[in-house]
């Protein structure tokens, strides 16, 4: 197989997160030198300058990040439709050069600085334990002495059915 056919499979084939490190772009001269980095991945909220295409030299602000179309939404690029209303036209963030950056992004930030990307696990302290007071409960019949009073009272009950039943049976004789 061809090399370019299987770099198109791999592309068509890619995880959800794989295709978002491809939505990077190359920095300003002045932000490489700031950062010192050379690409950084794409955000909604950065500047970029269209460098190819049908829309260059187009400067705006970045509306929408596409990884299913693999392309960014840029302000001031619409396309009419044939219908009416205007459709954001998509473009290959290896297209475009970024100017300002977006910076609200604490991870962001930190990722730019050169520090620890990760956030910090939330550390939960444990509360004290209030200890209460244990009320006085009046005294109850212990349980062994609950279980002979009840085997004792099931005893009588059963000799007395018998002799209840053994009254009120009636002989049985001739008439």
């Amino acid at each position: 197989m061809k090399p370019t056919t299987i770099r198109k499979r791999m592309l068509y084939t890619a995880s959800k997160h794989l295709l978002s490190k491809q939505l990077g772009s190359h920095l300003a001269k002045d932000l490489k030198e700031k950062y010192h980095c050379t690409s950084i991945r794409v955000t909604e909220g950065d500047s970029v300058k269209v460098l190819r295409g049908e829309f260059k030299g187009i400067e705006g602000k970045v509306t929408r990040v596409s990884t299913e179309k693999r392309g960014i939404a840029i302000e001031g690029i619409k396309r009419e439709k044939l219908k009416g209303g205007n459709v954001d036209i998509y473009i290959h963030p290896s297209n475009v050069v970024i100017t300002s950056l977006n910076l609200e992004d604490k991870w962001r930030q930190n990722r730019l600085a050169g520090q620890k990307t990760k956030t910090p696990k939330p550390v939960i302290t444990p509360e004290p334990k209030v200890v209460k007071p244990k009320e006085a409960k009046p005294q109850e019949v212990k349980p062994k002495e609950q279980k002979e009073a009840t085997k004792e009272k099931t005893k009588d009950t059963k000799m007395t059915d018998k002799k209840d039943k053994s009254q009120t049976e009636k002989p049985k004789g001739n008439k």
